[in-house]
This record gives structure tokens, sequence and C-alpha cells, in this order.
């Protein structure tokens, strides 16, 4: 019998619809999903933890195969009683004046416009996940700017999200190493794909009855043909799993909160 065919999905991602397809698909092809730590996102398909991982991109594509999935829209967490409480949407500029609790480097849009930045005066903060981030924008010591599923899945009643304009939004692939030859890929690829179980596409592969190793080459060359075409569009995987891009809320007033003086 193989071994259990082994996923990972960085925070935010909910890969439940997919997992639940393969159950009823694959009954008897054991499958083990658990989250990763977006900086180890990589790190796990390489030393051999996982076979495919969920990714937050960007990620060095190096050794790698990756399937582009869905979008997600920026949101800002701050305290509850911060200004952008009041708001339903804001404009990056409007959070010039915030001390941001993250690497400037992960939202250059704010970066290029921040006082603390053009000034010399921006404090360093230690490394810090997504929850610790929001757990000192509780406290109103700044404010974060996060894809909207892990504002979700770390919310707290002391904090608020709205969505920034001006941020690009951040995308969600599927990846996995070029030598894996493994045909449950192919098999995977095709749940997430939303193929059907009688589509003849990755070659009638049964994961129950094959063991990692077989099928030498099928399901890399499935993946690059999959990669090219979800490249040419922009939600590859949108409405078919995960978490796609939020819905705006219903009357937004307009403006922004203004630059808070320091």
């Amino acid at each position: 019998m193989a071994d259990p065919f082994r996923i990972r999905f960085v925070p935010g991602v909910t890969p439940d619809k997919w997992l639940r397809r393969w159950d009823e698909r694959y009954p008897d092809a054991p499958l083990e999903a658990s989250p990763v730590d977006e900086a180890e996102q990589v790190d796990v398909l390489h030393d051999g933890a996982a076979a495919m991982c969920f990714v937050r991109l960007p990620v060095d594509r190096a050794g790698l195969h990756l399937i582009p999935l869905y979008r997600e829209a920026p949101v800002v967490v701050a305290a509850k009683d911060h200004p952008v409480a009041a708001f339903d949407e804001v404009d990056v500029a409007d959070l010039a004046d915030e001390h941001l609790l993250q690497d400037p480097a992960a939202v250059p849009e704010w970066a290029a416009l921040a006082t603390e930045v053009r000034a010399g005066t921006r404090v360093p903060v230690p490394p810090m996940t997504a929850k610790q981030a929001i757990e000192v924008a509780a406290s109103g010591a700044g404010v974060v700017i996060l894809p909207l599923s892990v504002a979700r899945l770390h919310h707290r009643k002391d904090v608020v999200h709205r969505a920034v304009r001006g941020v690009a939004e951040s995308q969600v692939g599927l990846a996995w190493r070029e030598d894996d030859d493994d045909p449950r890929l192919e098999a995977f690829i095709g749940v997430v794909r939303g193929r059907t179980a009688r589509s003849t596409r990755g070659g009638g592969v049964d994961p129950a009855e094959s063991p990692a190793g077989k099928g030498r080459g099928s399901a890399a060359r499935g993946g690059r043909e999959g990669a090219s075409r979800a490249g040419r569009g922009r939600s590859a995987g949108a409405g078919r799993g995960g978490n796609p891009r939020g819905k705006g809320q219903a009357g937004r007033r307009r403006g922004g909160p203004g630059r808070r003086g320091r």
C-alpha cells in the first residue's frame, strides 16, 4: 500500500472542497492535509514533507511546477477604535501616516507613500506571524495589511478589517516538485481543476493502485500543460474551491479616514 499522499496549505487557504472531492473519488487512496507556515511553504516540498502545497505567491519557483489558482483582495487590520473602522474601504494613501506592523517590502505600495519611511523615522518591527501582528494591531500600536482570508482566519473582537484600494491582490497557487513523478499528482490536479471522474486527462490514473514512482513523467507533463493554460487566465481556480476574492461591503462612504498626526 502506498504512503499517504501529503498536501500542505498556507494560512487562509481552505482546501476542504477539494479534499472531500478526493475522498469521494478515491476512497481507497489515503490523503493527509495539514497547514504550514507561509515561511515554510516551499521548504516542505523540497525536503519531501509534502508532495503538493497550496502556496501564496510570490515564491521561489526554482525546481517547482506551479499552477496559479485565484486572487485575493487585501485588507487593512486595525484596532476597533481606529479611524478606518468608520469606512467600508480606504485608500492606501490614507494609511501613509500609520506604523506598519510588517516588513514594508511586503506592501511596496504603502512603503512608497509612508511618512515614516520617507522621514527615516521608522522603527523596525521584529518578525511576526500574521496572528501575532493582528494581536499587536489590536493594542493600537499600528496596522497590518493582509489577504482577506488571513484577516478572517485570525479575526478578533477588538480589531476591524477594511478593504484597501491601491494595493495589489495576492495570489494562491498549487505547487509541486519538477522531479516528482508520483501519478497521484496528476489525479489531485484533476480534482482541483474540476475534471470529472470520467475525464481522459491524466490517463485514467487510479491513485489507490498507483504507488509513488509509477507512471514516470505523466504528472510533470500534465502539470506543465496546466500551468501554461492557467497563466493565460487571471483566476484559474476561482469558484471551484478555496477562497475566492471577498465581496465588497454595501454602502461605501466616500473618501477615507484621512491621515492621522503622529
